[in-house]
C-alpha cells in the first residue's frame, strides 16, 4: 500500500517538473513583484494619488522618487506630473504653482517631447484664467504670448493645431476689447483716439468676426477728419487740399479692404455705397477671397439666448469665444500699433514742414506773406455755436489735442496746491442760471479781471472762518454719549 502510494506520488512529481520543464507561461507572482523597480512603484503610487485626487500624497511621493533616485527614467516624468498636479487641483495659488513647475521643467528638460505639452499647458492656465472683454485683460495677453511662443518654438510638434485654434481664441477677445474702445471714442467724436484704436485693431485681428464694422467705422473716422480740415479756417487751399486727399485717401482704402477681403460680410454693401458717395471707384472681389471669408464665417459658432444669459453669472468670455474663426492662420507678430498722440503729432509735423516750404516760397517770390501753425491746425475751429476758446492776450488757444490725454491744469497761480482741490467760495452760478450764462458768454479778459477781484476780497472774508463741507451738524455728546465714541 505504501509502495503504490510512493509510486504514484513519485510520477505526479515527475509530471509536475517535466510540465514545468516544458511550460514557458509559468511564472513566479512572488518573483514578479521583487523584479519591479522601486521608482515605478512610487510613480504608480502618484498616479493612483492623483487619480483619487489626492494631490498633496502624490506631490510627496513624485518628490520623493526625485530625490531618492536623480537618475531615474521617471524623473522628467515625475517632475511634469508635479505641475500636472498643481494644475488639477485648480484655484488660483495652485495655478501659479503648476506655471512655476512647468517653467521649471523647460529649464531642466527643454530637449524632451513634454516641453512642448509643458508650453500649452502654461498657456491653458492664462487661457482658464481670462475675463470678459470689458474686463481686466491680463491674463488673455499672456495666454496671447505663450500660445505664440509654442507655435514659433515648437513648430512641428502635434500640439501646433490645438494651440493655433486657441491663439484664434484669445485674439478674439483682444480684439473685441479693442472695438468697444474704439467705437466708444468714435461716438464720443474722438476721431483721433477713434481711429488709432479702429486701425490698430484692423492691422493686429484681420480674423475678428466684426472686422467689416471695424473698417467700415476707420473710414467713416477719416472722413470725419477730413471734415474737420474743410472747416478750418486761415489754412492754404494748397495745404488744405492735400491734407483733404490724404484723409479720402485712407478712408477710401478702409472701404476697399471691406469689398476685396470681406465681401460676403454685412457692411460690404454700407462701403460700397460710401464708395459711391466719394465718386471712387468700387472694386470687385476675387473667387478666392470670397471662397475664403464664406468658409472663415462658416465656421464661426453663435451664441445661444440660453449661453449669453449663463456668460454673465462667471467671468469667462464664452460668448466671444464662440464667435472665433476656425480656420486661418492667426497673427503671431505684432504689426506696429497706432496711437493718438502720435497721429496728432505726424499731422503737425506734416504741416509744420509744409508751412515752412510754401513761406520759403513766399518770400523768395517776393510775396512776404507767412503763415503760422496755430492759424492751420486741425481742430483749431471749435464745432458751431461755441464761442472759440481765446488765452488772454486775444490769441486763439491750442485745441487740436485729444480732451482726455491733455493734464488738468490749475487755475490758481499763487496757490501750490491744485486748483481743483480748493472748495468754491461762490455759488452765484449755480442760484442764478442767467449770470452763468451771461459769464460764459463773456470774454475771458473780463472774466479773469473778475475772478481775480473775488479773489481779492474772498480771501478777506474767510481768514477767520473755514467753510464745512459736511453736510450734517456735529451735535455735542450728552451724558454716556461723552464716553461711547460711537
Amino acid at each position: 500500500m505504501f509502495k503504490r502510494i510512493s509510486t504514484l506520488m513519485g510520477v505526479a512529481l515527475l509530471t509536475l517538473s517535466f510540465a514545468a520543464c516544458h511550460n514557458k507561461h509559468v511564472s513566479n507572482p512572488i518573483a514578479q513583484v521583487d523584479s519591479k523597480q522601486p521608482d515605478k512603484i512610487l510613480y504608480d503610487r502618484a498616479m493612483d494619488a492623483m487619480k483619487h485626487n489626492k494631490f498633496d500624497v502624490a506631490r510627496l511621493t513624485l518628490q520623493t522618487l526625485i530625490n531618492t533616485y536623480p537618475d531615474s527614467e521617471f524623473v522628467a516624468r515625475a517632475k511634469l506630473a508635479i505641475g500636472d498636479s498643481w494644475y488639477a487641483e485648480g484655484g488660483s495659488a495652485a495655478m501659479i504653482q503648476a506655471e512655476n513647475e512647468y517653467k521649471d521643467f523647460q529649464t531642466f528638460f527643454p530637449n524632451m517631447p513634454e516641453a512642448a505639452e509643458a508650453q500649452l499647458k502654461i498657456a491653458n492656465i492664462h487661457y482658464r484664467e481670462m475675463e470678459k472683454p470689458d474686463r481686466d485683460y491680463t491674463h488673455a495677453l499672456r495666454a496671447e504670448e505663450e500660445y505664440r511662443q509654442l507655435i514659433i518654438q515648437y513648430p512641428d510638434n502635434k500640439l501646433v493645431p490645438e494651440a493655433k485654434e486657441r491663439l484664434l481664441e484669445v485674439q478674439e477677445v483682444l480684439a473685441e476689447r479693442e472695438f468697444r474702445i474704439g467705437k466708444f471714442y468714435y461716438s464720443r467724436q474722438s476721431w483721433a483716439a477713434a481711429v488709432a484704436r479702429l486701425k490698430s485693431l484692423t492691422d493686429a485681428y484681420p480674423l475678428y468676426s466684426d472686422i467689416d464694422e471695424a473698417l467700415f467705422l476707420l473710414g467713416g473716422g477719416y472722413e470725419q477728419m477730413t471734415n474737420a480740415y474743410r472747416a478750418v479756417q486761415g489754412m492754404p487751399e494748397s495745404i488744405k487740399g492735400t491734407m483733404i486727399k490724404q484723409n479720402e485717401d485712407k478712408a477710401a482704402a478702409a472701404y476697399d479692404r471691406i469689398l476685396t477681403r470681406y465681401p460676403m460680410m454685412p457692411h460690404a454693401e454700407d462701403a460700397k455705397k460710401a464708395l459711391e458717395a466719394m465718386h471712387r471707384p468700387v472694386p470687385t472681389a476675387t473667387p478666392e477671397a470670397i471662397a475664403q471669408n464664406k468658409k472663415e464665417m462658416e465656421s464661426r459658432g453663435k451664441p445661444s439666448m440660453w449661453g449669453s444669459v449663463m456668460g454673465n453669472l462667471h467671468k469667462g468670455p464664452d460668448s466671444t469665444v464662440i464667435q472665433a474663426t476656425k480656420v486661418g492662420e492667426p497673427t503671431l507678430v505684432d504689426p506696429p500699433q497706432t496711437s493718438a498722440p502720435v497721429l496728432i503729432n505726424s499731422a503737425q509735423e506734416q504741416l509744420k514742414e509744409m508751412i515752412t516750404t510754401m513761406n520759403t516760397a513766399n518770400s523768395a517770390g517776393g510775396d512776404g506773406k507767412a503763415v503760422s501753425i496755430e492759424q492751420v491746425k486741425p481742430g483749431a475751429t471749435p464745432p458751431p455755436n461755441e464761442p472759440i476758446p481765446r488765452s488772454d492776450s486775444g490769441q486763439a488757444t491750442d485745441n487740436s489735442a485729444v480732451p482726455e490725454l491733455q493734464p488738468i491744469q490749475s487755475t490758481d497761480s499763487t496757490s501750490a496746491t491744485p486748483a481743483s482741490t480748493t472748495p468754491p467760495t461762490q455759488v452765484n452760478e449755480v442760484e442764478n442760471p442767467a449770470n452763468s450764462s451771461n459769464t460764459a458768454a463773456a470774454p475771458a479778459s473780463s472774466s479773469s479781471s473778475s475772478s481775480s477781484g473775488s479773489a481779492s476780497t474772498g480771501t478777506d472774508q474767510n481768514k477767520d472762518a473755514k467753510p464745512d463741507y459736511s453736510t450734517s451738524k456735529k451735535k455735542e455728546k450728552k451724558g454716556l454719549r461723552k464716553i461711547v465714541p460711537f
